[in-house]
């Protein structure tokens, strides 16, 4: 499997500030030909297209236990209904810029901060490491 890079990929954009990488996101319209990860191997979220042919198989398995240290909270958000702006800031809490997602997009959150607002209803897939420890996991500013 492929490892993609950053600056050629065209499956995601990067939004950074500097050289800090603040998210990625994967609009709905992209569609690679082959598996590909589209985050960098030096995150502790791997987010990637696994692709198969018609009438391919995956053979049965289980994951193998493997402790893993993680620093901070990653998040992975889908857009599964509505449209949502996410403004994107750095770990100063400095304003960098902002994005419109539409259904189907997929926001990978890797550093700094983040807000939302939603212009319809909207419904976000969350994905993170958990659980969810209370409002003490998180700075409002």
């Amino acid at each position: 499997m492929k490892q993609a890079g950053l600056a050629e990929d065209s499956l995601t954009e990067s939004i950074e500030a500097g050289s800090c990488l603040l998210a990625q996101i994967v609009y709905a319209d992209k569609r690679p030909e082959q598996t590909v990860f589209v985050t960098p191997g030096t995150l502790s979220q791997q987010v990637g297209f696994i692709v198969y042919p018609a009438d391919s198989s995956i053979p049965r398995h289980l994951h193998n236990t493997v402790q893993r240290t993680i620093v901070g909270t990653p998040e992975v958000l889908i857009v599964r209904r509505g449209r949502v702006q996410a403004d994107f800031y750095t770990d100063r809490k400095e304003y960098v810029t902002s994005r419109i997602l539409n259904r189907h997009d997929v926001l990978i959150l890797i550093s700094g901060g983040h807000g939302f607002t939603c212009f319809e209803d909207t419904i976000l897939l969350e994905v993170k490491q958990g659980p969810y420890i209370g409002p003490q996991e998180k700075e409002r500013f």
